[in-house]
């Protein structure tokens, strides 16, 4: 009988970021290895997408947020905010195959 795999979303959402920390100068395989180990502590696929891209929703809700208080413009927030979600864009690729791969493994 298979072992139920008891993943943590909130583990592999933390892993990512350390990860991705220590390896941003490594461009593509960085975020790569970050999703791979962070879906394979999430427990299975669906866990480690939503582990890879709810920091990056988070963040540029909170952009969006501190941009316009800081600036007490909306329009300058939101573009901030637009930055930052652009910055993510290109980064996120990565990490959704390495957490793809992860979950994968995990199962």
């Amino acid at each position: 009988m298979a072992e139920a795999n008891d993943g943590s979303m909130i583990m592999g959402m933390i892993w990512m970021f350390v990860i991705s920390i220590l390896l941003f100068w490594l461009p593509a395989f960085g975020p790569l290895i970050a999703g791979i180990v962070g879906g394979k502590i999430s427990g299975g696929v669906s866990s480690g997408m939503m582990a890879a891209l709810l920091p990056g929703i988070l963040l540029a809700v909170a952009l969006f947020v501190g941009g316009t208080m800081l600036t007490a413009l909306p329009v300058a927030g939101a573009m901030i905010a637009g930055g930052g979600l652009l910055l993510y864009v290109f980064y996120i690729p990565p990490l959704l195959i390495g957490a793809l791969i992860g979950g994968l493994m995990a199962n």
